[in-house]
């Protein structure tokens, strides 16, 4: 009997896993949430709008396309089942919930393609109504059609940044400001690198001109100090390089401060983690080829390591062959080594961006004592330092047991890499000694029925 093959996630990586499984003679089957292929980055516009790929993806069209037609050929080689959450996983099996209920699916191999979301960093005023993550704001005008306010404020340290703010103000909406943390020096330093990448590396370049060309001010290492608003946004204060406050008017905002990995179903498989230093953040152990510690389980994407849409693609065809190499299938080895070139290269440019973009841990160690941190508990920053130095807290996970700091509906993927920088500034260590917030099913909101119906599937199994 042949093996079966799952992936999660249908953005770039899970596509070309399942289009490279698909041509080798295999039906994986290919789980997403979405109502369509494509992931955030080329998330498609409703069925109904009829915008071209041009205004939607920009200098991305083609690649957007490709990818929205991969499995166009292949419906009945792949086993595709959109509109499909993956709320738990539980030895070899997945807890899946859809339009039709709940249901247990059994696997031999598995590839968690989970993709990334928007990393932020709290402050004063950012629970009112109008303020969004950098990918949200994306999600709306490229999505819907809408942008979250008529005078949006861009806030963060992401390569989204500039990107989101040019595609706002190209469809004509209102941008009051651009805020970036990180100083103009360090994007100077990380330049050799962002050039390793030409293409995209001008394409930033390109973003950043077009919007200084349209007298939109960009502000490099400015810091947010407050939003201001009563029942909603009203505007932000932010300080200069020199030490100035600065008011500025608006009626929404837009934070980012790059990517984190979405990996609660490998934490679920037990899959081992490292530290990464570079982006200060933990991240799936593998081998490179897409292994992780647990056999049988590989990761690619941005779910694995932060590298954009073009090494997902790549990194999602990496796994695919690497399971394929794993049935005993003949595998391309000239394929395999080419893929590993390309995403060495990609690394070099990830780094620079990295460095042009660093996350500024230091606005979230010195955030104020009455600052909400963890919004679906109503968690302040001062609550968390507690935790630590009066009731002995010595990781976050300890911490989470003391105040409920990362408990609530987003399971800490909003407040966790913020949390953690608040509790390694108290113990006065290392931001990886305080550890990382352990997954825990359902790892998204789900109704209470699909836990007892998923309990009832585990116990018949057994």
């Amino acid at each position: 009997m042949a093996e079966s093959v799952v992936i999660v996630g249908a953005g770039p990586a899970g596509v070309r896993a399942a289009q490279t499984l698909a041509l080798a003679g295999l039906r994986p089957t290919l789980l997403d949430e979405s109502p369509e292929t494509g992931g955030q980055i080329y998330r498609r516009q409703p069925t109904q709008f009829r915008r071209p790929y041009k205004a939607l993806y920009g200098f991305e069209a083609a690649k957007a396309r490709g990818l929205h037609t991969a499995l166009g050929g292949q419906q009945n080689t792949v086993d595709y089942r959109p509109r499909t959450l993956v709320w738990s996983l539980e030895g070899r099996r997945l807890c899946l919930l859809h339009d039709n209920g709940t249901e247990t699916l059994s696997f031999d191999r598995l590839i968690l393609a989970t993709g990334a979301m928007d990393r932020v960093i709290p402050l004063p005023g950012w629970t009112l109504p109008g303020v969004y993550t950098l990918g949200g704001a994306q999600v709306a005008l490229k999505h819907q059609a809408c942008a979250i306010g008529d005078r949006t404020c861009f806030i963060g340290s992401s390569p989204l940044l500039p990107y989101v703010a040019y595609q706002y103000a190209r469809a004509g909406a209102g941008v009051a400001g651009i805020v970036d943390t990180t100083p103009r020096a360090a994007k100077l330093r990380a330049l050799p690198d962002l050039l390793s990448a030409a293409g995209t590396g001008a394409k930033g370049l390109y973003y950043m001109a077009w919007l200084a060309s349209r007298g939109l001010r960009y502000q490099h290492a400015g810091t947010p100090v407050r939003i201001e608003g009563e029942s909603h946004v009203t505007g932000v204060v932010v300080r200069t390089a020199g030490g100035r406050e600065r008011h500025i008017a608006c009626d929404a905002v837009a934070i980012g401060y790059g990517l984190k990995c979405e990996h609660q179903l490998a934490d679920l498989a037990g899959c081992d983690f490292r530290f990464d230093p570079l982006t200060r953040q933990w991240v799936v152990a593998q081998n490179g080829a897409g292994r992780t510690s647990v056999p049988g389980i590989y990761v690619a994407g941005d779910g694995a390591v932060i590298r954009g849409a073009d090494a997902a693609e790549l990194a999602g065809e990496r796994a695919a062959l690497t399971v394929l190499e794993d049935l005993g299938r003949p595998v391309d080895r000239a394929r395999v080594q080419k893929i590993d070139q390309r995403i060495a290269g990609i690394d070099r440019f990830r780094r620079g961006l990295e460095r042009a973009f660093s996350f500024p841990h230091h606005l979230a160690r010195d955030m104020a004592d009455h600052a909400i941190l963890c919004r679906c508990e109503a968690v302040t920053a001062g609550e968390v330092r507690d935790a630590v130095t009066e009731l002995g807290a010595h990781d976050i996970n300890r911490a989470k047991a003391f105040c409920r700091i990362g408990m609530g509906r987003c399971q800490g993927r909003v407040c966790g890499p913020a949390a953690a920088e608040v509790i390694a500034g108290a113990l006065q260590r290392p931001i990886e000694a305080a550890g990382r917030l352990r997954g825990q099913a359902p790892i998204k909101p789900v109704p209470i029925s699909a836990l007892a119906d998923a309990a009832a599937d585990m116990t018949v199994a057994a």
